[in-house]
């Protein structure tokens, strides 16, 4: 018995339907990264291992796919590594590429290679799929599309101006109102642990304030005693577990916070002008927010961070996310090269707009009519009107094969086909056909001409 087929856990087909709407969201995303002046480029699915590996941090370089080398892979290698039975030893001598982990790191490869061709600041839009060996769950997949949109070369805090704005146009123009777009700043979150006496635990004091909406206040004063800091230095955080107020509040009560560190007086001047900005140009349909607690990406944001949350009772992660990089493109030696860029999750913001109900009906590419095939005669009668008819932007198909009549119709119907035509010996006649609507059963005789103005 043959063996039944499967895909990938982590991986999906994907219908037309589910094409064709997915589609719809590449199109409104891709459409507005060019009205913003983003210019489109690609990188190979596949990068050389060295240019991944190391830069997404400990737990990233395990959720990376690596590639085995073709041929007899282990014919080379030493055979001490293998009794030795180290993943670590063995993996970079079978394995010297890797499937991309996402577009940010090739983005920065990509920029730093073709640096003499490029002109600064360059601003780009990448969607391509990309691969993490992750564990499968609602809303994340080991294979994914990632649209992003970055600027490199500039320091100007216009641009995450610009891309508040942009993340508002497409979730405005996908029906998505209400989102929230939160903003917070890496010199924020420096400034913080360096007054509360704890730099030296950034990374532990920002993962644990990250988690304050999953674990609450106690978990995460908890978490953060665990990881070392100090009864005292959590104390002095008391101020962010009950941060409340309009932007400009919030920010005035940072400044006051951050008073005596420099870095976090940086961060609050920062987030000041960007708030300011938005404020006085307004947002179509999305809310704007400061969140203390947002600490995404820390490994390499350096100034703003983004996250963009679903709109109000839908319960999803992230659809979108971002920030500012100072130096991304110094772990391939170009240095002092600025960037800031953001992301839309598309999985994500699939399933939100399908639980919303907010996919336009008109959104699937099915045929708007089907030809009734009658016999060879007719069928060629009906692909000289079809070919007029495509060049006009008309979807219509003929049915292959002369089958009984209910058939084709069946076909029609499961296809949601609304449109039949039915082309037989007196139409040839007379050069017309019979126009049936599947919905009000109405039949009217037309020319070619009406034909293609009822269809289009």
């Amino acid at each position: 018995m043959a063996q039944k087929p499967s895909i990938p856990k982590g991986t999906r087909d994907f219908s037309s339907a589910e094409v064709a709407k997915r589609n719809y969201i590449f199109s409104i995303i891709k459409s507005n990264f060019e009205k913003f002046g983003f210019q489109p480029i690609e990188t190979p699915t596949f990068e050389n291992s060295e240019t991944l590996m190391g830069k997404y941090g400990e737990e990233g370089d395990r959720l990376i796919f690596k590639i085995l080398n073709s041929g007899d892979y282990l014919d080379k290698v030493d055979e001490q590594i293998l009794l030795e039975k180290s993943v670590k030893k063995l993996t970079p001598k079978i394995s010297e590429k890797a499937l991309r982990y996402d577009l940010t790191v090739p983005f920065a490869r990509y920029v730093v290679q073709h640096q003499n061709e490029l002109e600064f600041p360059f601003k780009r839009y990448q969607i391509q799929p990309v691969w993490r060996a992750d564990r499968p769950q609602k809303g994340r997949f080991r294979e994914f599309y990632q649209c992003d949109a970055d600027v490199v070369g500039s320091n100007s805090l216009w641009q995450e101006v610009e891309l508040v704005q942009l993340y508002d146009t497409v979730f405005t123009q996908l029906g998505l109102k209400g989102v929230t777009i939160k903003i917070n700043n890496r010199k924020i979150l420096s400034g913080i642990a360096e007054v509360i006496g704890a730099s030296d635990k950034l990374i532990d004091f920002t993962v644990a304030l990250d988690k304050l909406d999953k674990i609450g206040e106690e978990g995460v004063k908890k978490e953060m005693f665990e990881k070392g800091i100090t009864s005292e230095a959590i104390e002095k955080v008391q101020p962010l577990f009950n941060f409340t107020g309009t932007i400009t509040e919030k920010i005035a009560q940072l400044a006051v916070l951050l008073m005596s560190s420099e870095e976090g007086t940086k961060g609050v001047k920062e987030l000041q002008f960007i708030c300011n900005a938005i404020d006085t140009l307004g947002l179509q349909s999305a809310n704007f927010d400061l969140d203390v607690t947002l600490a995404r990406g820390l490994n390499y944001y350096t100034g703003a961070i983004f996250e963009v949350a679903a709109p109000a009772g839908v319960a999803m992660g992230s659809i979108g996310g971002g920030g500012r990089y100072d130096d991304l493109t110094g772990i391939f030696g170009l240095k002092n090269m600025s960037g800031v860029g953001i992301s839309f999750g598309l999985d994500r913001i699939y399933l939100v707009i399908e639980e919303l109900g907010l996919f336009p009906e008109t959104v699937t590419t099915k045929p708007q009519a089907l030809f009734i095939n009658f016999g060879d005669e007719e069928a060629l009668y009906a692909m000289q009107a079809m070919a007029q008819l495509r060049a006009a932007g008309v979807r219509v198909e003929l049915f292959p094969d002369k089958a009984k009549l209910d058939k084709q119709f069946k076909y029609a119907e499961k296809k949601g086909i609304p449109f039949v035509i039915f082309v037989g010996a007196e139409e040839m006649v007379n050069r017309t056909f019979k126009l049936k609507n599947n919905l009000t059963r109405e039949e009217q005789i037309v020319h070619l001409a009406a034909l293609t103005a009822a269809l289009q």
